[in-house]
């Protein structure tokens, strides 16, 4: 039998009953993502590539969707056809709720190009001038009782790169108070940021309104200023009152640790790497999911390593998102071999 999360208080009787509340919400950014399609080549000699959509949130999103999810995006497009196209994608391909989903009159969808020369570590092109439609979120484009009845809160670092989803967002989480679970993925994207210091300051505040935060050791260095696993788990922990601290370490597996209890280091999934893009917001997709299905910190984190190690072994990010039988055929191999 898995190990049960004890991690959910009780559901109210009106969110049980309500059917078309999102058990998760992620709020952030989203592209139209032109993948080259000739490996290892640069750009200029790049013939053709391979559409789909992206972003951190929305990659989530995507991923937990594929697994079984509810799950909403929140996030703004352009008044164009690549905003159209979005809108589409999310709800007809992916299966994700996209009421939450609004359109900019005057700014236009952003677009993404991934250069696949070094796979393991791709170059991203982003257009996103003179601003993306998705930081001019305001107050009411998230309904409250989705914002306070959503079992989970995913908001990724770089919100905190612009005015007004900045306010915007720490005006939710405030409302929201810390209610079981706010996650903080801490997305380190430094074409967003003016400098590291900016971006240190600015997502300190996130912190102190999240229960969760989820980060490799760069983006944890960006974070509390340490980069070693353990300082950096402990900073998180005791500096910003969370509840657990997860620091992915590529190669070497993926550390959890727990303001109570001792930190565990989950082992990596070995495989051949098509493309690294992704593999962050796989595992974020999956951990949520296994936690709204009941498992514990470590069992979730297990979930999203495998699934992080799957979308690595292919090359898209959103179309290529795997699902629970190619995750648990992973674990399942991995504990067969041991």
């Amino acid at each position: 039998m898995p190990e049960q999360n004890t991690d959910f208080g009780p559901t109210s009787p009106q969110v049980e009953s309500a059917r078309d509340l999102p058990r998760l919400v992620t709020i952030g950014r989203v592209s139209v993502d032109l993948y080259a399609e000739q490996l290892h080549t640069p750009i200029p000699s790049v013939t053709t590539f391979r559409k789909s959509i992206g972003g951190t949130a929305t990659n989530v999103a995507v991923a937990a969707a594929r697994l079984g999810t509810h799950a909403a995006l929140v996030t703004k497009v352009g008044d164009d056809p690549f905003g159209n196209y979005v809108r589409l994608a999310l709800e007809h391909t992916f299966g994700v709720d996209t009421r939450f989903v609004g359109t900019d009159p005057l700014l236009q969808t952003p677009l993404a190009f991934a250069e696949l020369t070094t796979p393991e570590n791709p170059n991203i092109f982003f257009y996103r001038e003179p601003k993306a439609p998705d930081m001019n979120l305001e107050p009411d484009d998230l309904d409250r009782d989705v914002l306070m009845g959503a079992r989970i809160l995913w908001v990724p670092g770089s919100r905190m790169a612009d005015e007004p989803s900045r306010s915007t967002v720490l005006g939710w989480l405030s409302e929201r108070n810390r209610k079981a679970h706010v996650i903080v993925d801490l997305d380190w994207r430094p074409m967003f940021w003016p400098s590291e210091a900016e971006a240190t300051r600015r997502i300190k505040p996130l912190l102190e309104q999240a229960t969760i935060a989820i980060g490799n050791r760069e983006e944890c260095r960006i974070a509390v200023g340490a980069d070693q696993p353990e300082e950096a788990a402990k900073r998180l922990l005791d500096d910003h009152g969370l509840e657990a601290a997860i620091v992915k370490l590529g190669g070497a597996g993926v550390l959890v640790a727990r303001r109570t209890g001792r930190s565990i280091l989950i082992p990596s999934y070995p495989v051949e790497v098509v493309c690294g893009l992704g593999s962050g917001d796989a595992f974020g997709g999956a951990f949520c999911d296994q936690l709204l299905r009941g498992r514990t910190l470590v069992e979730a984190a297990r979930y999203g390593n495998a699934a992080g190690a799957v979308i690595a072994s292919r090359l898209m990010c959103a179309d290529d998102m795997p699902n629970l039988s190619d995750i648990e055929n992973l674990i399942l191999g991995r504990e067969k071999s041991v």
